[in-house]
């Protein structure tokens, strides 16, 4: 009985793989958040999908919201004028599935609902407030090609706009299963601004690394994860704009090449020797550099202060570098689930 329920596996997973590379439809995965605007646009191939079309803005749509928990006339403006280009991208590209989700400005907005139904009105897309653990569930799916399973654990993290995720993993079976999440509401742009903008000074930049300190501290010792990094049983991974911006400069690109830096590994001490010579850099300076650029110059100290806590608490030799994460999971799931469908219809399957 059970060489029969083996070979049937089998024959439905290759039945799904033909389904798979028989389907030309066009997915589309959009982004919305509290720094940054992303879409992607692929088809399915076998190895995963292609990108057809693809866009990327910082729209800054969280900025302020600390103040006084409203998404400002501003800031929603420059993000409609973002999701119009993605919804002509979109309607360029004859999208035949789409999710978009939005992320931590929206789940902290008192007007997010009056928001979305506006860029609804306006735009015709239909954005969907995820929750903190769906969020870390998407990115995971996207960057699952990265942990290799050589530990047995894994830690994954994003640095975002408005938030931090971090996943603890057990990788023994082959596959990531989440163990716990560990949500903070604090990102790079409510740091920033809290802090005063890109020069942070000595105290300000010491307590951003205490009060992650304390946040990391309770999740470390409920799961064990200390001592599973004392035993080098654990995979550290980054996915976010602070770890892909320290890759890049680290490697000294004259320019970011998103090829050159995903999937690329970053040791803790390069980290940090790249974190204290960009905060050693007024915001000019890191305006200039390839790898950050205007729009991030007064975002990637704080950035850099959040990676530095979790280095310390988790002091794993290095890190996987992720220029990939949350579009790339809605994009599989969204052909994975296309493909079950049409296995289960038995279209497409011979």
């Amino acid at each position: 009985m059970a060489t029969y329920v083996d070979r049937r596996s089998r024959s439905r997973a290759r039945r799904r793989r033909r389904c798979h590379a028989s389907d030309n439809r066009t997915y589309a995965a959009l982004d919305l958040g509290t720094n940054n605007c992303r879409l992607l646009v692929a088809r399915p191939t076998d190895a995963g999908f292609r990108v057809i079309d693809a866009f990327s803005r910082i729209v800054r749509l969280g900025e302020g919201l600390g103040g006084n928990g409203q998404l400002s006339e501003a800031a929603m403006e420059r993000t409609i004028g973002a999701l119009k280009i993605c919804a002509d991208k979109m309607r360029r590209d004859r999208v035949d599935q789409a999710r978009s989700v939005a992320t931590a400005a929206c789940r902290q907005a008192e007007n997010c609902d009056a928001f979305l139904d506006r860029v609804a009105a306006e735009t015709g897309i239909e954005i969907e407030t995820i929750s903190s653990t769906e969020e870390a569930r998407l990115a995971l799916l996207g960057c699952m090609p990265l942990l290799d399973g050589n530990e047995p654990h894994g830690l994954v993290f994003d640095i975002g706009g408005g938030s931090t995720e971090i996943v603890w993993l057990d990788l023994s079976a082959g596959r990531p299963d989440i163990i716990g999440c560990l949500s903070m509401p604090h990102g790079v742009v409510n740091l920033s601004e809290r802090q005063g903008a890109g020069d942070i000074g000595d105290e300000s930049y010491r307590n951003i690394v205490d009060e992650f300190a304390a946040h990391m501290a309770e999740f470390c010792g409920q799961h064990g994860i200390g001592e599973a990094v004392e035993r080098r049983e654990v995979q550290m991974l980054g996915t976010s704009g602070t770890v892909t911006t320290l890759a890049g400069v680290n490697l000294d690109l004259p320019r970011y090449d998103r090829a050159a830096v995903d999937g690329t590994f970053l040791g803790a001490e390069e980290a940090r020797r790249v974190s204290e010579r960009l905060r050693a850099m007024d915001d000019g300076e890191r305006a200039a550099h390839p790898c950050i650029g205007a729009e991030r110059a007064d975002l990637v100290v704080a950035g850099c202060a959040v990676l530095e806590t979790i280095l310390a608490r988790w002091g794993v030799a290095r890190l996987r570098v992720a220029d990939r994460g949350l579009r790339e999971g809605i994009l599989l799931e969204l052909m994975s689930r296309a493909g079950s469908d049409r296995v289960a219809t038995g279209d497409g399957a011979t």
